[in-house]
Formats: structure tokens, C-alpha cells, sequence
């Protein structure tokens, strides 16, 4: 398996991560999962930024303690920690960190100020992804084109470990 260390975004607001995948994978391929994993990094990086202000008046309430431990499993599993332990981000599990936080923020948007579920819908719809389209691949100052095989680049060495960069058009 190749080890690919997946960073995106830019100064303080930078993520990174490790994905794990065959040499022989198109680019395409692991371009749209690497989106898909850094889309749900950067939900959960914006739903901790905009509820923990709200949420530190209420570690007393037992009604926000299910969304405060939600919330802080979901950035423990999704922060840069992961890459200094060896970890990869994994989208099934990273997947369900967000769907807890969000069933408790279903559970207890009254909590935070919200009047109704579709104020609360369009608050989480805040976030801003990457598009496939609009998002290149970047490794040793060249892009790396779609069409192409990972091996490609690296060579047909499976321990490969590199790092890439997700490069947003907009």
C-alpha cells in the first residue's frame, strides 16, 4: 500500500491526513475519495468552530452532554493528531462522527438558539467543499493528472509513503 499525507486548506486553517491506497489506483479515483474525506474533515472542523462557543455555557446541562461528547469525538478523530500517530482517516468512520453529531444537534438545536430543524439545516449547510472538478492533486511541484495510474509517478514500489496537496481552483 502506498501512504499518501494529504494536506489542503492553507495556514492556520491547514488539515492534513493519511489515506492509504494501491499504486495501481487512477488518480481520479483517489482523488474523489481523498474529497470526500477532507469534505467531512472541513464539516467537522466548521460545526467545532461555530458550537463550541455555544456549548461551553452549557457543560452543566445534561441535555447537551450527548452533542458535547459527539462533537469532541468527531474533532479527536478528525484532527492533524492522526497523522502523528500513523493513523489513517478512514470515510466510514469519519462518516459516522459526523452523522452522531448531527443526530444530536437534531436532538438539541433548542439548546442553541435555533428556532426550527431548517434553521438548523441551513446553518449546517455553512460549509464550503471541495469539488472534484474544480480540485487538483499536486505532488513534488507537478499536478498529477487524472487519467493517469498513481505508479505512474511513484514507480511500482507499494511502500511508498508521500505527500500531496489538495489545490482548489476557487
Amino acid at each position: 500500500m502506498v501512504r499518501l499525507h494529504v494536506k489542503h486548506g492553507e495556514g492556520e486553517g491547514e488539515k492534513e491526513f493519511l489515506y492509504d491506497c494501491q499504486g495501481s489506483t487512477r488518480i481520479e479515483g483517489i482523488l474523489r475519495v481523498i474529497l470526500q474525506i477532507a469534505n467531512l474533515q472541513r464539516k467537522i472542523e466548521f460545526l467545532t468552530l461555530e458550537l463550541e462557543p455555544s456549548l461551553a455555557a452549557l457543560y452543566c446541562d445534561k441535555k447537551a452532554i450527548g452533542l458535547i461528547r459527539a462533537l469532541s469525538e468527531a474533532k479527536a478523530y478528525a484532527s492533524k493528531e492522526q497523522v502523528l500517530h500513523g493513523k489513517q482517516l478512514l470515510y466510514n468512520v469519519l462518516r459516522a462522527q459526523v452523522q452522531a453529531v448531527e443526530k444530536e444537534l437534531n436532538l438539541n438545536y433548542q439548546l442553541l438558539g435555533l428556532s426550527d430543524a431548517q434553521q438548523l439545516q441551513q446553518f449546517v449547510a455553512g460549509v464550503k467543499q471541495l469539488q472534484v472538478d474544480s480540485t487538483h492533486l499536486w505532488w513534488a511541484g507537478k499536478e498529477l493528472m487524472r487519467d493517469k495510474q498513481l505508479c505512474h509517478y511513484i514507480g511500482m514500489n507499494e511502500k511508498t509513503k508521500i505527500t500531496v496537496k489538495l489545490q482548489s481552483d476557487v
